[in-house]
């Protein structure tokens, strides 16, 4: 997926200028795809001018006047086109997991504290994410929610953000456990 069909989903729901678009990446896109502002900025300026999105100027008095974006016909048909394309097998790409893999051979304090770190960052994503998840069921149980919710999509989206998290967190606990026990018993060769 590129950047471009998260924007335009996200536009879907309304007309945002590009501070507006972050925040919102921030509370419901973040959890499947990251951008900083600027990226959403430039991507903002290809989709106008690739006729995807249109932006107009809204003049204010005590603040600097401001683009407001909303998603044309054509971005709705890009948006048709890319749900009915095959999607990409997902992969992996993370650092950590650089480290983890060769830890026996570098040492492995700073990766332990660098697992217990990112297992506390997913922790505190799980935290937002149910908060998330229970401001958008409002007095619906979970059940109900699923079956009569208006808009499903984007609780769908958090539910899997949200076991993503807890995954990711149970798997940097446990493999801090592992390397730490390991440390403790000489069965790494790198801290001999």
């Amino acid at each position: 997926m590129a950047l471009r069909h998260a924007v335009l989903a996200a536009l879907l729901d309304g007309e945002y200028s590009g501070y507006q678009l972050a925040k919102a990446f921030d509370i419901s896109v973040a959890n499947f795809w990251h951008a900083l502002p600027q990226q959403l900025y430039a991507e903002l300026a290809r989709l106008e001018a690739d006729g995807l999105v249109e932006g107009r100027e809204v003049v204010q008095e005590s603040r600097p006047n401001k683009r407001l974006f909303q998603v044309t016909d054509a971005g709705r048909a890009e948006l048709e086109r890319f749900a009915g394309a095959a999607p990409k097998p997902s992969s992996i790409r993370d650092d950590l997991l650089v480290k983890v893999q060769n830890a026996d051979r570098i040492g492995t304090a700073p990766v332990i504290e660098q697992l217990e770190a990112r297992a506390t960052a997913a922790e505190a994503k799980i935290e937002l994410l149910g908060k998330l998840l229970r401001n958008m069921r409002g007095d619906m149980d979970e059940e109900e929610y699923l079956l009569r919710g208006e808009r499903i999509g984007g609780y769908l989206t958090c539910l899997r953000g949200l076991a993503f998290e807890q995954g990711h967190r149970d798997w940097c606990l446990r493999t801090a456990d592992v390397l730490r026990k390991r440390k403790r018993t000489g069965s790494n060769r790198a801290e001999r």
